[in-house]
């Protein structure tokens, strides 16, 4: 244990304190907030001061957030800015299945889809999550426990810090699924990996792995998960990194390169996740940011996001509103179908939608119901 030096702060502290936060109880559904002992690099607890997770904690919907779960981040980032004993926030999921997979699609596709007004006043809390992470006087890592995905990766890259377990996976949802990645993916990727790379992920919506992100800079570390035998292994489905060659043809060619798949798959199903590796980075991270001067860091980040913020400011409310418009139509489609649709396709028909828009239907009732996937019989 490392105690501070309780005289000096005895001597220096004011008799009374004033309280800078907006609320008292963080309590929420679907999330938890914690205070853990900060640790120095070498593992060393220090005595007074802490580092808070907020944990997105809905597992079985891939911990994607709710209307309610949305106001408690931004009260939780609040609470953790001006707390006086805080040293950084770690933003994470529970589990180890994902960190945040975006929106709440059953709610989106239940209470909010054809219905612009209201996803209106939602994506205004949504534009304040943001702003409450890339407004946070404390260094935010985002702890990448398993998928981050649309919304999610969002969030995620408001973050200052990501750090995943290597068998994540990261990318965006949104034309795929009725919608525009305009929630801070479309302001932050091209300042991460540059544009093409950013137009690649924010339009085809194929997700990378961790390794993938990790060598696009989206990425400030990643580390093993998966545990065979009792040793970490990297992810071992991760062959397309060693097999494709400059042309993105596989090197060794279509059967070798299946044989590897099977056996990557194989590996994996004798493995079990282990996350320990994860949180010893993180908190050697949070160890590292301890040992600074705590103005200067906090004037460092707000220097340092502000190519993030200017993007971000210029373009949220235009967002929000084409955001909110677009539930009247296609992202009333695109959420349904992922609600509605069979589990192995939740995706509506593109080719079917463009050939009736080629002919200039209006967007209808039957219009929408013909293009929802329905379980075959």
């Amino acid at each position: 244990m490392f105690d501070s030096p309780t005289a000096v702060t005895e001597r220096t502290r004011p008799a009374a304190l004033v309280e800078h936060t907006l609320v008292g109880d963080l309590s929420c559904p679907g999330l938890r907030v914690e205070r853990r002992p900060a640790r120095l690099p070498d593992g060393t607890v220090v005595a007074g001061l802490y580092n808070t997770w907020i944990i997105l904690d809905n597992p079985a919907q891939l911990n994607s957030y709710t209307t309610t779960m949305v106001k408690g981040v931004i009260l939780a980032f609040r609470a953790a800015s001006v707390a006086r004993d805080v040293v950084a926030v770690v933003f994470t999921g529970s589990g180890d299945r994902a960190f945040c997979t975006g929106g709440n699609t059953a709610e989106y596709a239940e209470y909010y889809a054809g219905n612009p007004q209201e996803y209106r006043q939602y994506m205004r809390l949504f534009n304040d999550m943001v702003s409450a992470i890339l407004g946070c006087d404390k260094p935010v890592i985002c702890r990448i426990n398993g998928m981050r995905i649309g919304g999610g990766q969002e969030i995620g890259m408001a973050c200052d810090f990501s750090i995943a377990q290597d068998l994540a996976r990261l990318g965006q949802a949104g034309p795929k699924h009725g919608s525009a990645a305009i929630g801070g993916a479309t302001d932050f990727l091209p300042l991460m990996i540059g544009m093409e790379r950013a137009i690649e992920s924010g339009t085809l919506c194929e997700h990378w792995s961790a390794h993938k992100a990790y060598r696009m800079g989206m990425l400030h570390d990643i580390v093993p998960a998966l545990k065979v035998d009792g040793k970490f292994v990297p992810n071992p489905l991760v062959i397309t990194d060693r097999l494709l060659d400059d042309w993105g043809r596989f090197a060794l060619g279509e059967p070798k390169a299946g044989a590897a798949l099977a056996e990557g798959k194989a590996t994996l199903a004798r493995g079990s996740v282990d996350l320990s590796l994860l949180d010893e980075k993180v908190e050697l991270l949070c160890g590292k940011l301890l040992l600074t001067f705590p103005e200067c860091l906090t004037k460092s980040l707000e220097e340092l996001r502000k190519p993030k913020l200017e993007s971000w400011n210029r373009n949220k409310e235009d967002s929000r509103a084409w955001l909110a418009l677009n539930m009247l139509a296609e992202a009333r489609t695109g959420f349904r179908a992922f609600n509605e649709g069979p589990r192995e396709r939740r995706e509506i028909d593109f080719v079917a939608l463009r050939q009736a828009l080629a002919q200039g239907a209006p967007w209808s009732e039957d219009l929408i119901e013909s293009l929802i996937p329905r379980a075959t019989v």
